[in-house]
């Protein structure tokens, strides 16, 4: 991934270096488990080093990348080396070790994952009662608040990150079983004690490799985590657009919104979101291709991962921290939002109207063909609803209507704090 998006804590978990530092620690802990090595040999071999450059190297001759770096290990651990990858295959060393390097990922992006659903959830009971247009197709529909907007992406953004701790957990799977998964130059009580040693569970069947559903899985997890994010985004910049400006990201002492027009504020960061979160859904489709290999193993699927893996992980990262400044550092304004509920000259009460009228025993259909007329009189000549009924224009059907109760904004809020209030649960 580039550096543009690239916290240096997960570059450092996906260098060359990581992965075959976490191979090494796979290969020292099959040693350690071995009955054949001395303590002399285990501690040589404890010792043993590698240079990612002397690995790239021997590959010129060995054209295997895992060959090339079981050489250069057991090359430096001198005489005890030829203890070193004994009775396994390269898929133990590779898919173990690529377990604990997403290990360590996940220790890495699940703790933002949470604070957004804090962060969302603080402002949702901040915003509890300040009431806003709802929007359906992109047009007024009736009141709602802009807390209760909050706490629906605050739960969405709980789903996502429990479902990336399960991914994680569940992608913290390693295997040392030998050539076809058989335990011929091992056991299954070896891998046990390998895996524990390095805080991993064990596949249950392997087949050589650690079964890539897992991975699969993983990469669904960020997708719609990404999803969730982009959502959160879409919103934000239709919020901000001039024609509705009631919401907007920060805008920091010395940005500049267009190299042209210095009066532009423009949601960039919103819009970076939404189009990373593309990139996730791609990868997670790569990964699903990934699955099915041939046989117990063929390697079409490394390839891949070496792009995949790595770079959702890293956007996710990004996109995380990046929804987490909008979400902190957010500007609202409830004067605007109390504006535009004017927008429609009353005509998003049009279901308390209809009700009034079915409570007074016109038909559903009648009451909703003259509701319907007059609300769209209302827009077309830009009079309030409320004062042409007022003033007879709903003839004898509309007569006798409390109309301080039918344009009453109460009952649309009047459950906010127990919306909001649910997020207590999560947050």
């Amino acid at each position: 991934m580039i550096d543009r998006y690239t916290r240096a804590e997960l570059r450092e978990i996906w260098s060359d270096h990581a992965r075959f530092e976490a191979m090494r620690r796979v290969e020292v802990a099959a040693c350690e488990e071995m009955d054949g090595p001395t303590a002399d040999e285990l501690e040589a071999i404890r010792g043993a080093t590698f240079t990612v450059e002397a690995i790239n190297e021997r590959e010129k001759t060995t054209d295997h990348d895992v060959a090339a770096f079981v050489d250069v290990l057991a090359a430096s651990a001198g005489p005890a080396g030829r203890w070193i990858h004994h009775g396994l295959t390269s898929s133990d060393v590779l898919d173990t070790g690529l377990a604990l390097q997403l290990q360590r990922v996940g220790e890495l992006l699940l703790p933002d994952a949470r604070a957004l659903v804090t962060a969302l959830a603080e402002k949702a009971r901040e915003h509890r009662h300040t009431l806003c247009v709802g929007r359906t197709h992109g047009i007024h529909a009736e009141p709602t608040t802009f807390g209760i907007k909050l706490a629906g992406f605050a739960f969405e953004a709980h789903r996502n990150a429990e479902r990336l701790e399960r991914a994680f957990a569940q992608a913290a799977v390693g295997a040392i079983s030998g050539a076809v998964g058989t335990y011929a130059a091992t056991s299954p009580q070896f891998e046990a004690r390998v895996l524990q040693r390095l805080g991993l569970e064990a596949e249950p069947v392997s087949t050589q490799v650690v079964a890539r559903d897992r991975h699969a899985e993983l990469l669904e997890a960020i997708a719609l985590a990404g999803a969730g994010l982009e959502r959160f985004a879409v919103e934000l910049r239709h919020l901000a657009r001039t024609e509705v400006g009631e919401a907007r990201e920060p805008f920091t002492e010395g940005q500049k919104g267009s190299s042209a027009m210095p009066h532009k504020r423009n949601p960039i960061k919103s819009e970076q979101i939404t189009g990373l979160a593309r990139v996730l859904r791609s990868n997670a489709m790569a990964a699903l291709e990934n699955v099915a290999l041939w046989h117990e193993r063929d390697i079409s699927h490394s390839s891949v991962e070496r792009i995949i893996l790595p770079d959702s992980t890293t956007l996710l990262d990004h996109m995380q921290r990046r929804a987490l400044g909008l979400v902190r550092g957010m500007v609202i304004d409830p004067e605007r939002m109390r504006e535009n509920l004017g927008l429609t000259y009353g005509a998003l009460f049009s279901q308390r109207l209809l009700l009034a009228l079915v409570n007074q025993g016109m038909t559903r259909d009648d009451a909703y063909r003259v509701v319907q007329r007059l609300a769209q009189r209302a827009l077309d000549t830009r009079t309030q609803l409320r004062d042409l009924l007022a003033a007879g224009e709903g003839g004898e059907a509309t007569a006798g209507l409390d109309l301080e109760t039918t344009f009453d904004y109460a009952p649309y809020v009047r459950y906010a704090d127990e919306i909001v209030g649910r997020v207590d649960e999560i947050a």
